[in-house]
């Protein structure tokens, strides 16, 4: 059993509201929990309106595909979100 973590921590530069927070990040929740092998979460920024931060935990039996997973969330959330990702951390277990 194989485990990644990916936490991405996004920008929004001139975002003046909690709603336009929510609108900008697009449903991430929505869009990449239905994946039953995908767990995910706004895990930090909490408190700010230009940031925001989210993590995913996938699991599965071939790191391959884990890592090919982790990559195509990350290729998503850059193509759809209303913002910048500024860092991307990527844990293996």
């Amino acid at each position: 059993m194989h485990i990644a973590i990916l936490t991405l921590h996004v920008s929004l530069p001139g975002c003046a509201s909690l709603k336009e927070k929510r609108q900008r990040m697009g449903g991430l929740h929505e869009r990449f929990g239905r994946n039953p092998a995908v767990a995910v979460c706004e895990s930090g920024e909490h408190d700010r309106l230009e940031a925001s931060e989210w993590t995913f935990v996938a699991v599965g039996n071939e790191r391959q595909k884990i890592e090919s997973l982790c990559s195509e969330i990350e290729d998503k959330v850059q193509r759809t979100v209303d913002g910048r990702v500024m860092n991307v951390t990527r844990e293996l277990l």
